[in-house]
């Protein structure tokens, strides 16, 4: 029994460890417009925990131009946005 205590604390204390490192949990959103001028996206979002925000529709910069390909307005995605030079950032996309 001790042993399954022990084993729980420290995936407890690992798990804890990744998320004060900042791994967060990606939220989900509609794309509804794209601006591949500015490499900025406007997406319709659920809440954005890591930056305790609630959910609305707001553009973000893209940290790579990559991302840019293969988006469409109207595609969901799931994303993390980042505070990057002050400014909201998608720093990882899924499609």
């Amino acid at each position: 029994m001790n042993r399954i205590f022990s084993l729980t604390a420290t995936l407890m204390l690992v798990a804890g460890a990744a998320i004060a490192e900042g791994d967060h949990l990606m939220s989900n959103g509609t794309v509804t417009k794209i601006d591949t001028k500015w490499n900025k996206i406007t997406i319709d979002h659920g809440p954005l925990e890591n930056l305790d925000m609630p959910a609305m529709k707001m553009v973000f910069e893209l940290a790579d131009a990559g991302m840019l390909e293969g988006l469409s307005e109207g595609i969901q995605i799931s994303f993390l946005a980042e505070r990057v030079n002050g400014k909201l950032t998608v720093t990882e996309l899924q499609k």
